[in-house]
């Protein structure tokens, strides 16, 4: 008999930040960390936290500067920041080993834990995350131009993106049109909600500006996937118009054991996608511990 995990609901101070997230499934079981990425929260994984508490212990946090969460005005805002607030949470519930989704600006946050302790990391679920320089295709010159130089002047010159158009355009911008009603509008609206509270647009262009520091440690990324070879998955909305689908082979490149799936669908993959995911998920979790157990 299956036994279903009801989601709980939790907020925690760690260090001065009070930390909202998303629990499931039994303390003890593997640990599956699901990171979501900009402009969302853990609100993204509500499909899948489920059927995946099956099989894992769920930790799914609001990272610093998102949802829930909220930090104090001193928090740097950096990803090895957010990695820190992570890793004491993940020791406050008693995670000591985990699988990672690496997903977007998840990504700096789970390399950075991945990279401090690789004995901890039991496999790696990634989804639209980028570690390698093929997934940043032509838009992100701009970008690379104001990282280089961060004056007002260059980031004029990319596009807006942190407002309301730029939030709904990460869930069904520049897509199919077939995909469009598809994805529904609430997810959108309620990180904008969040998002338009006093203070977070400055947040939001902090933490952009640092994702300069993990496109910086690429060649550490991929040093990482051939000195460990931890176990993979590989879920890809091939629809993304941020990261190259390049981006998806490059993995292939330095993990010998990954399992790769493409979807016709977008960035935010788990907003058409989250039973074929949720399955695929849960039964790489499931082979990953059984090969554990025989080895």
């Amino acid at each position: 008999m299956r036994t279903i995990n009801a989601t709980r609901h939790h907020a925690t101070k760690i260090d001065g930040v009070n930390l909202f997230y998303r629990e499931a499934g039994n303390r003890g079981a593997p640990g599956l960390l699901l990171l979501h990425g900009q402009p969302c929260s853990s609100f993204y994984f509500r499909h899948v936290i489920g059927p995946l508490s099956e099989v894992a212990h769920v930790v799914a946090p609001d990272l610093p500067g998102f949802g829930f969460t909220e930090a104090p005005e001193d928090y740097s805002y950096t990803f090895d920041a957010m990695a820190e607030t992570i890793d004491a949470l993940l020791r406050e519930v008693g995670m000591d080993r985990f699988f990672l989704y690496v997903h977007d600006f998840g990504s700096p946050v789970a390399y950075s834990l991945a990279m401090k302790y690789p004995e901890r990391v039991l496999g790696l679920i990634i989804q639209n995350g980028n570690a390698h320089e093929e997934g940043l295709g032509e838009p992100w010159n701009l970008v690379k131009s104001y990282w280089a130089d961060p004056t007002p002047e260059n980031l004029a010159k990319i596009p807006e993106w942190l407002n309301f158009e730029g939030v709904k355009h990460t869930y069904v911008g520049d897509i199919p049109e077939r995909l469009v009603p598809l994805v529904a509008p609430d997810g959108w609206h309620l990180d904008w909600e969040r998002m338009s509270q006093p203070g977070r647009i400055d947040i939001q262009l902090r933490i952009f500006s640092d994702y300069s520091s993990h496109v910086a440690r690429f060649p550490a990324c991929e040093a990482y996937h051939r000195d460990h070879q931890p176990p993979a998955l590989l879920l890809w909305g091939r629809h993304d118009p941020y990261y190259e689908i390049a981006e998806a082979n490059a993995y292939a490149r330095d993990l010998d054991r990954i399992d790769m799936h493409f979807y016709d669908g977008t960035h935010l993959l788990l907003e058409t996608h989250h039973e074929e995911c949720a399955r695929m998920m849960r039964n790489f979790i499931v082979d990953v511990q059984r090969d554990n157990e025989v080895s």
